[in-house]
């Protein structure tokens, strides 16, 4: 009979990586989210062959000592979840699993520097091995290059898309981030190409329509509601400002971006009598309540929620969309 024995630390922080690292896009929304976290008031993304190569993040945010950013690449090793309410998480990232779930399929080098501090701290892993640390010059604040992933894991590298797919799919992470956090200023770079660059201190409605269509603004009711401790803001595309598909439909609960069966039914049922079944609302939604009434564990990735009274979370929804845009004139593009 097999017997049963335990994995070794690099096996399993490649397993934790199959659940949280699916591809570039992944990663780059796990650092990203670190740099919200870390009190950013500026990230700078940049990304060679679609983050296939290359994924940087910089940022200006609190920055780490040398024994923090050691602690940082272990497992479950995380500055934000202060004690064990794990339903009360009130941040983006709280696992602990994104930073060395990544270091174990890519090579990465992570630079910080608290601030205060006259010296910065480096450190280099290649695929789950420490090969590098030490002092390391930088301003206050963290940079993260990851490169080449999953060159180690011919399994997972197999799976990937071309470029060009993995980089759209790293833009719309980086849009809806940015889209979330009008107060942060955002530059996003392709290579030698900037795609698109945000002020920090933007209203929500320059932001969205900044980072997702110009004409988006002129052709939207902005939408601010309340119910109890539920609030809802965000701005709404008319009905005559449509797409042929849901690609520019962003909904964010407690300012994380989510893809929700339940929010994407109730933009859907608000819509039901003022689009055509084959046409899609552009809309970028904000979602808040109590941290309680909400459950982000679902998934590994953060992308889907649980809601305690989902009915009456759909209701407010698709009652305060219809109210908004039926007090807006129907104006088209």
């Amino acid at each position: 009979m097999p017997q049963i024995r335990r994995l070794p630390d690099h096996l399993i922080n490649r397993i934790a990586a199959g659940e949280v690292v699916e591809r570039p896009a992944s990663a780059l929304k796990e650092l990203v989210e670190n740099a919200v976290d870390a009190g950013a008031r500026r990230i700078d993304v940049k990304l060679v062959d679609g983050g296939l190569r290359r994924i940087e993040v910089s940022d200006d945010g609190y920055g780490m000592s040398a024994e923090q950013l050691s602690l940082a690449l272990e497992r479950h090793a995380t500055s934000k979840l202060p004690d064990e309410a794990i339903e009360h998480v009130a941040t983006l990232g709280f696992r602990g699993e994104a930073l060395p779930s990544i270091a174990s399929v890519a090579r990465i080098t992570i630079e910080s520097r608290e601030s205060g501090s006259d010296e910065g701290w480096r450190c280099v892993v290649d695929h789950g091995e420490l090969v590098e640390e030490g002092p390391a010059a930088l301003p206050p604040g963290t940079r993260i290059r990851v490169e080449n992933l999953f060159a180690k894991v011919p399994a997972r590298r197999k799976f990937l898309r071309t470029p060009r797919s993995e980089y759209a799919a790293c833009h719309d992470v980086v849009r809806r981030l940015a889209m979330a956090r009008p107060d942060i200023g955002f530059t996003f770079h392709h290579g030698e190409r900037r795609i698109f660059g945000q002020q920090s201190g933007e209203s929500l409605a320059d932001r969205v329509s900044g980072v997702v269509s110009r004409e988006l603004k002129e052709n939207s009711v902005e939408i601010d509601l309340e119910l109890g401790e539920m609030r809802l803001t965000g701005i709404a595309g008319l009905p005559t400002f449509n797409r042929g598909v849901a690609d520019h439909q962003y909904l964010f609960v407690n300012g994380r971006p989510v893809k929700d069966r339940l929010l994407i039914g109730a933009v859907r049922g608000a819509y039901s009598d003022m689009l055509a079944r084959d046409r899609h609302a552009v809309l970028a939604l904000f979602l808040d309540l109590p941290p309680k009434e909400v459950d982000v564990n679902v998934h590994p990735a953060k992308i889907k929620v649980r809601f305690r009274d989902a009915n009456g979370v759909r209701g407010f929804i698709v009652s305060g969309l219809r109210l908004a845009l039926a007090a807006c004139d129907r104006r088209s593009a």
